[in-house]
């Protein structure tokens, strides 16, 4: 997003010394490490969300930039204070790109907080219809456009088939489920493996993603599983180079989740034209399934989600359909589109 808005404009990064404090961070670290092959951004690291000091040495410092706008990324309510507190003093207009409003793993304190930052900004932009509702659930007043996610196009190219499969150790001629990303509850990897349970001998199921705490329940059911040596499973921060190689041997992304609002991972299955199985909740059947990419399973259920695999497959021309729909969700969805449409929603406030 800041090299789509820095295009034509100029642009300068804001960014936190701390995220969260470590006994609140269940992955192995919140900060970027040498293995990391991210783009790397130009960012004054100011903004620590425990310490209160730095909210005034941020907003201090944007104010001395003097921008005629401060764009932000939500997600969840912990930032709220922190961020809230940025957006009051920042002396300019505030523009909030909205992940999630209320979070997936939600917990009393999230609407109040929420409130409290929304009252301070200026404009929003939703990333799904459901997104737009919580906001307007919370500040219904709320200047707001609705602009889907764009992709994630700098992956590389899709490499062969075979290529994948041998690096990642895995049989080239099976059908092959992909569950990628953050893993945790509400994203639901335990309905998808108990979903694979009954699947035939020739599908394969491959999980790719860091923990957000203990795997164990996850490692028992697939101890448990027939299959189990059709399931497999790399439990690590996922670098941008490898992403390919998991997207590159899929058949399909499976999209299990609880609840959503929508889902990042479609961004990367549309760059590797990889159709997608979701769940019937949250912006997904929107995004997704309204649009053709993928298929919707009715409910977050084993047989639910095993009954559209199997459709999936079974017909050629689902396959085909969602392929030519990801075509035409390519040429929309660019950052530069984005980018575009967040500075002219902003130039109306």
């Amino acid at each position: 997003m800041l090299i789509g808005l820095g295009k034509c404009n100029d642009v300068k990064a804001f960014s936190f010394s701390r995220q969260y404090p470590d006994f609140l961070f269940p992955g192995k670290t919140q900060y970027v490490t040498p293995e990391d092959e991210a783009t790397p951004v130009e960012a004054e690291a100011l903004l620590d969300t425990i310490n209160p000091l730095t909210w005034i040495k941020t907003a201090r410092a944007i104010r001395a930039w003097k921008p005629d706008l401060l764009v932000m990324k939500y997600w969840m309510s912990w930032f709220a204070p922190s961020l809230g507190y940025v957006a009051r003093h920042c002396g300019c207009k505030s523009v909030v790109v909205l992940d999630n409003v209320i979070p997936h793993e939600a917990h009393w304190f999230d609407k109040p907080l929420t409130r409290y930052f929304l009252k301070g900004c200026t404009g929003f932009v939703s990333m799904s219809e459901s997104v737009e509702k919580d906001l307007l659930s919370l500040r219904p007043d709320a200047p707001h456009i609705l602009l889907p996610h764009p992709l994630y196009a700098h992956f590389g190219p899709k490499l062969p088939r075979g290529e994948a499969a041998a690096t990642l150790g895995v049989d080239p001629g099976k059908k092959t489920l992909l569950f990628f990303g953050l893993i945790r509850e509400y994203k639901g990897l335990d309905i998808l493996l108990e979903a694979f349970r009954d699947l035939p001998e020739d599908y394969q199921l491959v999980v790719a993603g860091e923990p957000y705490g203990s795997f164990d329940k996850y490692q028992t059911i697939i101890d448990s599983l027939p299959g189990k040596d059709r399931v497999y499973v790399f439990p690590d921060y996922i670098r941008d180079s490898q992403v390919k190689q998991f997207f590159s041997v899929a058949d399909v992304a499976v999209i299990p989740y609880r609840s959503a609002t929508q889902s990042g991972i479609s961004s990367i299955a549309y760059h590797f034209d990889v159709p997608m199985v979701v769940t019937d909740v949250g912006g997904l059947k929107g995004t997704i399934g309204a649009r053709g990419t993928g298929i919707v399973a009715p409910e977050p259920s084993p047989e639910a989600i095993r009954t559209e695999v199997l459709r999936f497959f079974r017909d050629p021309a689902v396959r085909q359909g969602c392929l030519e729909a990801i075509g035409k969700e390519k040429e929309r969805l660019g950052w530069d589109v984005f980018c575009q449409n967040l500075t002219a929603f902003a130039a109306t406030l």
